[in-house]
């Protein structure tokens, strides 16, 4: 049997990915995980306020050390923090998995995630920051992923619908087994 988790969701902040995996896991009857409120559990208290009081560089070797255990650990759907695959060590240990890349563009990430929200790395002139950070990430994002959704205009179901059919075979009728998408070749 496979090991490690079943799905596993990357992508930037407000893409969905928390909301998305709950529904994803639900749907499959396998557990859910996210690596960020792993941290925030671990540390009892928020991202943001890890950012403020420690840094990025000591937040991003949390997040590292969160999303080895995590894959090492979970079988179910994992969520990563939107900065995760940053890390070379991590983008390889997602390297043969079932991971999807959901993606959105500038103008639904204002949408979703706001303008006055806590989230540390917008805090300046958010709109610029977020296209800055796509910029930077996009590639690594596309470079881990097995598939990649557009969840612009779309509703958490029907994004975790498309995922669902871009990994493998849809699930099966009621009763039946849920497809493993581990088993899909890249």
């Amino acid at each position: 049997m496979s090991t490690g988790p079943l799905i596993v969701l990357v992508g930037p902040m407000g893409s969905g990915k928390s909301t998305v995996g709950a529904l994803l896991a639900e749907r499959l009857g396998v557990p859910y995980r996210d690596t960020d409120a792993d941290i925030v559990a671990a540390q009892g208290r928020e991202i943001a306020d890890i950012f403020v009081d420690e840094g990025e560089e000591y937040f991003r070797e949390l997040e590292r050390e969160a999303v080895r255990t995590a894959v090492a650990e979970h079988t179910g759907v994992l969520a990563l923090g939107g900065g995760a695959v940053l890390d070379a060590g991590t983008r390889a240990l997602l390297s043969g998995l079932p991971v999807a890349y959901l993606s959105m563009d500038v103008e639904e990430a204002v949408r979703r995630v706001g303008l006055n929200t806590a989230r540390p790395l917008l805090a300046v002139n958010p709109r610029r920051q977020w296209r800055e950070l796509m910029e930077a990430r996009r590639h690594l994002y596309t470079e881990v992923a097995r598939v990649v959704v557009a969840t612009d205009d779309k509703t958490p179901d029907e994004v975790a619908q498309a995922v669902l059919d871009a990994l493998g075979p849809k699930t099966a009728l009621p009763g039946g087994e849920a497809p493993d998408p581990r088993q899909e070749k890249k």
